[in-house]
C-alpha cells in the first residue's frame, strides 16, 4: 500500500489508519456502546495484515481503555505500526471528563499513555482539543518539551482553527492537524485546509464517514435501537430533519460506488482523500468484518464528474 509523508515528520503513513474511538467501549460520555475487546483486537490485526501502518487513539477513549486495548493487540506483533494518541482530556473517579492543558497535566497524561500503551515513545502526540483556549500556549510548549526529551517523536494538534494553528506555530512547528472532515461537514475547506497545505502541516481527518452514518449500513431502525451509552443518536445529524437528507446522500454514494464495486463508505472516504491537503483518513473499526467495507478507499479515486455529482447533491 502506498504511503504519504506526514507534514514535517519522517513518518510515512498509509492513506487509511485504524481508529480506536469505538474500541473504548461504552459507559463514558462519548462512547459508542458496548464493545468486545477481542473484536477490537481482531480488527486491528486484520487491518495490519491488510497493510495499514498506523493506529490513532486517545487517552479519553473509554477513559484509558482504548489505549490498553491497542497495547494488547500489539503484543507480539513483528511489524509494529505507528501509534498516535492525544492529551488535553482528563477525568475523575466519577468518570466525569474535564479539560486541561496545564503543564503538569499534559506531562502526567503523557506518562499515563506511555504506560497504558506499553511503549517507550509515542510516535505522534496530539493536543485533542484547544481547550481551555487560554492555555493553548502552555500545553503546546509542554508538548515541545516532551518531544525534546524523547517521550514523543512528533507533535500535532486536533480540532484547531486557523487562529489557534498560528498561535501554536509561533512557538514550534506543527507536524499535523486532526480535524473532522466529511461530505456532511466540509467546513474546513474554506480556510483550515489551505492553511495546512501552505504551511506543510499534515492533515489526518477523522469521522470521514460521519461516525458510521455514511457507511451504507445505517438505518432509522438501527439508530432507534442504539444503546443509551452510544452518543451518536444525541447528535443533530442522526436526528430529523437532517437524518432524511443524510440517508438520501448515502443512496447517492451507493449509486456512485456501485459503478466501481465500492461501498458508500469507501466513496465517502475517497471524497476526503481527494483533497490535496489531506494526508490520510482515520477509519474506525469495531470488528474485522468492517474492514472489507472501507479498505478499498485506500486506492479508489473519484472522477471529477463524480465529485461534482456529490457537490450538486449538497
Amino acid at each position: 500500500m502506498q504511503t504519504r509523508q506526514l507534514g514535517n515528520s519522517d513518518l510515512h503513513i498509509t492513506p487509511l489508519g485504524i481508529g480506536a474511538w469505538a474500541m473504548g467501549g461504552g459507559n463514558w460520555a462519548f462512547g459508542w456502546g458496548h464493545q468486545e475487546d477481542q473484536d477490537s483486537i481482531d480488527a486491528i490485526h486484520a487491518a495490519l495484515d491488510a497493510g495499514l501502518n498506523w493506529i490513532d487513539t486517545a487517552a479519553v477513549y473509554g477513559l484509558g481503555h482504548a489505549e490498553e486495548v491497542v497495547a494488547k493487540a500489539l503484543e507480539g506483533v513483528s511489524r509494529r505500526p505507528y501509534v498516535f494518541t492525544k492529551c488535553a482530556r482528563v477525568w475523575n473517579e466519577q468518570r466525569q471528563i474535564g479539560k486541561s492543558l496545564k503543564r503538569d497535566s499534559v506531562r502526567r497524561e503523557c506518562e499515563e499513555s506511555l504506560r497504558r500503551l506499553k511503549v517507550d515513545v509515542i510516535d505522534l502526540y496530539q493536543m485533542h482539543w484547544p481547550e481551555p483556549d487560554e492555555d493553548v500556549e502552555e500545553g503546546w510548549e509542554t508538548m515541545v518539551r516532551l518531544k525534546e526529551e524523547g517521550k514523543v517523536r512528533w507533535i500535532g494538534v486536533s480540532n484547531f482553527n486557523v487562529s489557534q494553528l498560528k498561535r501554536a506555530a509561533a512557538i514550534a512547528p506543527i507536524t499535523s492537524l486532526q480535524p473532522p472532515y466529511n461530505i456532511i461537514t466540509p467546513d474546513i475547506e474554506a480556510d483550515v485546509l489551505p492553511y495546512c497545505r501552505q504551511n506543510n502541516i499534515g492533515v489526518i481527518v477523522y469521522s470521514p464517514m460521519k461516525s458510521g452514518l455514511l457507511t451504507g449500513k445505517m438505518t432509522r431502525e438501527r439508530i432507534a435501537q442504539m444503546p443509551p451509552d452510544d452518543f451518536r443518536p444525541r447528535t443533530p445529524n442522526f436526528q430529523e430533519p437532517l437524518l432524511s437528507r443524510n440517508l438520501a446522500l448515502v443512496e447517492k454514494l451507493r449509486e456512485i460506488g456501485d459503478r466501481h464495486g465500492r461501498t458508500p463508505g469507501e466513496v465517502a472516504i475517497a471524497w476526503t482523500l481527494r483533497h490535496t491537503a489531506v494526508t490520510a483518513a482515520i477509519v474506525g473499526l469495531r470488528n474485522k468484518g468492517q474492514l472489507e467495507g472501507v479498505i478499498g478507499a485506500a486506492e479508489f479515486r473519484l472522477s471529477p464528474q463524480e465529485i461534482e455529482e456529490i457537490a450538486s447533491f449538497q
